[in-house]
This record gives structure tokens, C-alpha cells and sequence, in this order.
């Protein structure tokens, strides 16, 4: 267990205040779950102040004892009720707000309505785009734990080729995932940032069971019922299909992305061939994502290489494909940049993305995915295992 040392915090926050300075916003109010980990250090029920300029301010409601305990901010104040919120900050010397930034993109609006009414002469503005901004780069910190994540992530894959077998339904498959990843500490749940979307820590289908679901992901998967419409199902595993492992472990909050296909006999050969252009695709990409590219140039070289193959219509997802294969990661499963067409985001040291380029049919999905820091150089591999298909 860490708890996120002080000079930590102090560089995001000063990174963050760089950002809000440039776009005249006199401070944020933070409350999401995975920015106040970041900015604070806990997710004790609180509200996060970082002005423009000057100390942050964390007002506790539930609970403040803990949070005192698990975040090295400086300044750390009970907050009763949300009336008096205003007044708290007022008594700290926070009295100017023309422009306060709250997370408008996952806020609801219920809540929105209570700090506008709240903040009566502030303009309120849009500050999750800063925050992920400045999510977006890693830190050697950051780093450190996601290679941590890696030496545990690494493990399951041997772990499922000497426990797959045919018969066995999938949701038992995953049942043995969660068990591993549970004894070695996984916390059992990933965070995301999109509305409506639930994530597991794996997301484990075999064969047919490529349905396509509301899942945004290359791969839905029928799930357990329509309540829950994705990932493992009761469908058994059977000989010469493919069965496809996509796993995060999580280390004090953060995780990585990876894929790989395992398969009980022999992989069918569109199969087969559709898995070389998926690991032809991760290959050109690293020789071309050096800083300076955009993003949007990476996941145009993928579609290329995918549309001079006999498998263009199955790339991300058939019948309809994403217009993205690879998404930023890290505290949570969709952070920023994006490795899609619209995404002009040049790369920058310090990013870290799961690039995943998959081929979905009605009988199988194959593909690969791996999580990869931008350094000076190109990518770094943080994902390290056997790239071929995992035969058993």
C-alpha cells in the first residue's frame, strides 16, 4: 500500500494551476472519485478546492479522520453540509471566483444545479478536460507503479493455460481470473470515466460469443443477462476456437490493458491469418509513434494495414466497427489521448496507452492488446509477455 507522497501532489496541482491560469478560471471544485485521488491522495467523501493560485483546500464530510490519515495535503478542513461549503472557503481567503471550474463531464446534474445556485455570481466552466490533461502525462511515481502492475498482470497468463479447459463455460474461466487476481490484491473493480459503462477487471469470450453488445470496446460478448450485457457468459469452452483474455491488474488504483488469445487444438486459419495482421499492425506502430505524431496518424496506420487485408470489415468490431483502437489509461480505463481518427493529439513523453487491434467474426475474436509509455525514443512495452497465440 502507498499513499501518495507530498511532492507528488504538489506537482499536479501546480500543473493543473498552470492550466487554469491560461484559461482565466479562478479555481476548480473537485469531487470525482479518480481526480481526487489524484489531486488529494484519498476518495474520502470530500470536496477538492485548488485555486489558480495558492495551497489547495480538501473539505472532508465522510470520513476525516481517514482522509487525514491517507493524504498529505496541507490544508484539510471538516465540511458539515454543503451550505457551507461557500463559507468555508470564504474563511480561508478564497473570496474571488468569477470563473470556477468544475468536472462537467461526469457530473450530474442534479448536482450542478446545487453549485451553480451555490456559487450564485460565478460563471461555471467545463475543467474535465484540464484535469484529464494533466492525468494524461505520467509521472516517474506513476511509473513506478505501473511497472509494479505488470510483474502481478504477468502471471495470469500462464495461470490460464494450466486451468482452460474444454467444457468449462467461460464465466468459470473468469471465476478463476478473479480468484488469482483477488489473493494477489486486486481490488475487484476498474474505474471508468464514461457515463453508463461498467467495467470488470477481465473480460474473458471464447468462440461465438462475439455478440455485439453496448460495451465500447472491439468485442462485446453476451454477458450474464441483459442487465449486464457483456464479457463471459455460460457458453462452454470448445476445441479450435479462440478464447480471448483482456486483463487489468490494479495497484494502489492504477492498471494496465492487455489481451491475449488462448486456444484449446488449432486456431481456424482466417483466424489465424486476421491474428498476424492484428500483431503486423502493433509492429508498424511502434516503429512509427515517436513524440511529435499525432495520434490520429497511429490509428490511420492501423486501418490501412487492416483494409490491405482480407479482414477490413471485421477490424474493431463487427458489423460495427469503433473509430478508435487504442484509448489512454492508467487511474482509469479511458483516459486520454485516444488512438482514433479525430484525435489530432500530438505524442508526448510520459503518455501511456493500450493500443488493441482486433478482428471480431461470428465464430471468434482475435486480437492483441499491450500498454505502452511514449518515451524520447518511441514506445516502451510495460505489458511483457508472449505475444503468439497461447495455444494449449
Amino acid at each position: 500500500m502507498r499513499y501518495t507522497p507530498k511532492f507528488e501532489l504538489d506537482r499536479r496541482v501546480a500543473k493543473l494551476q498552470e492550466l487554469l491560469k491560461q484559461q482565466d478560471i479562478d479555481g476548480v471544485v473537485i469531487i470525482q472519485n479518480a481526480d481526487l485521488f489524484y489531486f488529494s491522495g484519498t476518495i474520502q467523501q470530500s470536496h477538492l478546492f485548488i485555486p489558480a493560485e495558492g495551497k489547495p483546500l480538501l473539505l472532508v464530510k465522510n470520513t476525516y479522520e481517514r482522509a487525514r490519515e491517507e493524504s498529505a495535503l496541507d490544508n484539510i478542513v471538516y465540511l458539515d453540509s454543503l451550505k457551507d461549503l461557500l463559507p468555508t472557503l470564504q474563511s480561508y481567503g478564497f473570496n474571488s471566483y468569477k470563473t470556477l471550474g468544475l468536472e462537467l463531464d461526469v457530473l450530474p446534474a442534479n448536482l450542478y444545479l446545487r453549485y451553480k445556485d451555490l456559487f450564485k455570481t460565478a460563471n461555471i466552466v467545463d475543467a474535465g478536460l484540464l484535469i484529464r490533461t494533466v492525468r494524461m502525462i505520467k509521472s516517474d511515481y506513476e511509473l513506478e507503479i505501473l511497472r509494479d502492475v505488470n510483474k502481478v498482470q504477468s502471471q495470469i497468463f500462464p495461470f490460464v493455460s494450466g486451468n482452460i479447459r474444454e467444457g468449462m463455460s467461460e464465466l468459470k474461466l473468469a471465476a478463476l481470473i478473479d480468484a488469482f487476481f483477488r489473493e494477489k490484491g486486486h481490488p475487484g473493480l476498474m474505474r471508468v470515466r464514461g457515463f453508463n459503462t461498467e467495467l470488470h477487471q477481465q473480460h474473458v469470450v471464447s468462440g461465438s460469443n462475439t455478440t455485439p453488445s453496448y460495451f465500447w470496446g472491439a468485442v462485446g460478448g453476451r454477458g450474464v443477462g441483459p442487465a449486464f450485457a457483456q464479457g463471459a457468459s455460460d457458453k462452454l469452452i470448445g476445441r479450435n476456437e479462440p478464447v480471448l483474455v483482456d486483463i487489468g491488474f490494479n495497484v494502489d488504483g492504477y492498471s494496465l490493458d492487455q489481451t491475449r488469445i488462448f486456444c484449446i487444438g488449432k486456431l481456424p486459419d482466417h483466424l489465424a491469418q486476421a491474428y498476424q495482421v492484428a500483431i503486423e499492425i502493433i509492429e508498424q506502430i511502434k516503429q512509427l509513434a515517436k513524440p511529435g505524431v499525432p495520434c490520429g496518424k497511429l490509428h490511420e496506420l492501423a486501418r490501412q494495414i487492416a483494409g490491405a487485408s482480407p479482414f477490413a470489415k471485421h477490424f474493431t468490431g463487427y458489423p460495427n466497427p469503433l473509430t478508435f483502437c487504442g484509448h489512454g489509461i492508467g487511474l482509469e480505463q479511458d483516459e486520454l489521448p485516444v488512438i482514433g481518427y479525430k484525435f489530432k493529439t500530438p505524442l508526448e513523453p510520459g503518455m501511456v496507452f493500450a493500443l488493441e487491434p482486433k478482428f471480431t467474426f461470428p465464430d471468434g475474436a482475435v486480437g492483441i492488446e499491450n500498454t505502452y509509455l511514449v518515451t524520447q525514443d518511441g514506445l516502451e512495452t510495460l505489458t511483457v509477455f508472449d505475444e503468439g497465440v497461447q495455444y494449449v
